[in-house]
């Protein structure tokens, strides 16, 4: 998969160029450049102050497929809106190198990145219309086909934790916890932490 970063004066961070050497970085004006049909992730910059219409005018960018919103201030309106225009996904702009990796990791799959803050709404909100019908027969029980540690992690990521504390509660490293994940996303064949959210607190997806 390339990558192309996007953004106003085409000036890369080092963090996206140590995640992703190869990757092309160009002016906004330069997209039209591109040619639309390759396999790129689009990375697309909103600088701090910057409205959404300027950083990614959906005109211009209706042609890509996978594009990540990287925001300089990011929050759940940003997150919504940018989804709203077609995103794949939006993170920080200043998110470390291993996080843009996964992320592209996600989106590359066909799953769907969004903010801690976000996945942890969408999923207290999800928990509680839930309650609500609790007299709803129960699906085939998931932790059947995971190990007795996997559904302790999904169980905690479900609920809205991050990496590091699955990993803090269950005292085990940040790269075990991403082992587990990977390992209950092929078992349960989902693409993302939403989607398992969602298959955990008993929604089709």
């Amino acid at each position: 998969m390339n990558h192309c970063f996007v953004d106003r004066d085409a000036l890369p961070l080092s963090t996206w160029l140590e995640a992703f050497p190869q990757a092309r970085v160009v002016r906004r004006d330069q997209l039209v450049l591109l040619p639309a049909d390759e396999p790129v992730v689009l990375w697309v910059r909103q600088r701090s102050g910057e409205a959404l219409d300027a950083a990614m005018p959906t005109a211009a960018l209706a042609a890509w497929q996978l594009l990540v919103l990287l925001a300089d201030e990011p929050d759940e309106e940003v997150v919504a809106d940018a989804l709203g225009r077609g995103a794949s996904g939006c993170c920080n702009t200043h998110a470390a190198p291993e996080v843009l990796q996964q992320v592209a990791l996600v989106v590359g799959n066909g799953g769907l990145w969004v903010g801690q803050s976000l996945l942890r709404r969408l999923v207290g909100g999800t928990s509680r219309a839930l309650a609500a019908r609790s007299e709803r027969p129960p699906r085939v029980d998931w932790s059947t086909v995971l190990s007795e540690r996997e559904v302790q992690v999904a169980r905690l990521v479900a609920g809205g934790a991050s990496n590091r504390e699955v990993a803090e509660q269950l005292s085990i490293t940040e790269r075990t916890v991403k082992a587990h994940m990977s390992a209950i996303f092929e078992k349960l064949g989902l693409r993302d932490r939403l989607q398992l959210s969602l298959r955990i607190n008993g929604v089709q997806v």
